[in-house]
């Protein structure tokens, strides 16, 4: 191969362009990217960055985009796949490649009237709203919107949390380690609203509930998850169903073609953890240099959340048994196992608040 495309310059973008430095490519990478932006690190957005305390944090200094020695096209999207070797870009352009790394990440769920936190300038928007504003309501009670919930909060904010779910994060953490979390909104002073669906959502603020309520609010942000940004595949040679279709290598139908990150439906699974982006590219770019699938990445599904002045971290896989081995709910400090419905000595998945040390050594014998 002397030219490779990644269409996606955030972290899996970045990370692959670097796997494939590491691995020794040494022809040409060219890194196509919708935002004007060098890639930047994402979870901050929506703590740090809304709190005023850091602005956007790179992810990569100088030293390491002249080790990549990439050709960068930002503020470009992709439009589409033209064939197994070209891509055609939002400029009128195209880019011919012998491989292709796509990692286009994914797409917020929009609701009209209501804010969307997924890139930086996303985040200056809603930075700048909050400083003018004494409510906020957030759709979605997920990690995204527990982490908005609480910065506006430490803003002084009025905050209204509403969840179309009974419990939040039931489908991450279960029903008992998900009102735990849920409960934290309670401690500080927001209000959470669950088991009920928004109507819609005023142009100049506030939520109609479908049960006939009104949640009032300055500012409403919608954190009700994303969706893979495979619309300009449409039509193209490379198998596409809840993102790109690929094997647990992140290689597509298309061999000469990987995918990595949000984007990616490895296996059956779509893994939207900054961690597992990191991961992917690594093996994906090995198999696109070697032409086929010689490694695969099982999904470790580790990811952490702050919220309230607390850490919450998750790894493996939520079932209904579930056991606290130390500290106690009520103290917002525990550790608890999931355990394997066949094997009940077998842990199959962690979940931590306030405990990283223990969290960090049961992890090691993790099924």
């Amino acid at each position: 191969m002397r030219t490779i495309a990644i269409i996606g310059a955030s972290l899996a973008g970045l990370r692959s362009a670097q796997a494939l430095r590491q691995q020794g490519f040494d022809g040409r990478i060219v890194i196509v990217g919708d935002e004007v932006h060098l890639p930047y690190d994402r979870p901050p957005l929506s703590k740090d960055f809304l709190l005023g305390k850091v602005e956007a944090v790179p992810l990569a200094d100088q030293e390491d985009l002249d080790a990549i020695d990439a050709e960068w096209r930002l503020g470009v999207r992709a439009t589409g796949l033209l064939s197994t070797q070209e891509v055609a870009l939002s400029d009128g352009t195209t880019v011919e490649t012998d491989g292709l790394v796509i990692a286009t990440g994914g797409i917020p769920r929009a609701i009209s009237n209501a804010q969307v936190l997924r890139t930086l300038d996303d985040a200056v928007k809603l930075r700048d709203a909050l400083t003018n504003v004494n409510s906020v309501g957030i759709i979605g009670a997920g990690f995204i919107g527990a982490e908005i919930a609480s910065s506006a909060r430490s803003l002084g904010k009025e905050v209204t949390v509403v969840e179309a779910l009974p419990t939040p994060l039931t489908r991450v953490l279960g029903a008992e380690m998900g009102a735990a979390c849920g409960q934290l909104h309670g401690d500080h002073g927001s209000t959470l609203i669950t088991g009920v669906n928004v109507d819609s959502v005023n142009i100049d603020g506030g939520i109609n509930l479908a049960d006939g309520r009104k949640v009032d609010a300055d500012v409403v942000v919608a954190g009700i998850g994303t969706r893979p940004a495979i619309d300009w595949l449409a039509g193209g040679p490379v198998k596409v169903d809840n993102g790109v279709v690929c094997d647990a290598g992140g290689v597509t139908n298309v061999k000469n073609i990987v995918a990595v990150g949000d984007v990616a439906n490895c296996a059956g699974h779509r893994a939207e953890h900054w961690t597992s982006a990191t991961e992917q590219a690594q093996i994906a770019t090995r198999n696109l240099l070697a032409g086929e699938t010689v490694a695969t990445h099982t999904n470790g599904g580790y990811v952490w959340s702050d919220q309230y002045g607390v850490r919450i971290q998750f790894i493996g896989r939520a079932t209904n048994d579930v056991r606290v081995e130390d500290g106690s709910i009520e103290d917002r400090k525990f550790v608890a196992t999931y355990r394997d419905a066949a094997n009940p000595d077998d842990v199959v998945g962690i979940v931590a608040m306030s405990n990283a040390r223990l969290f960090t050594r049961l992890r090691r014998n993790l099924k």
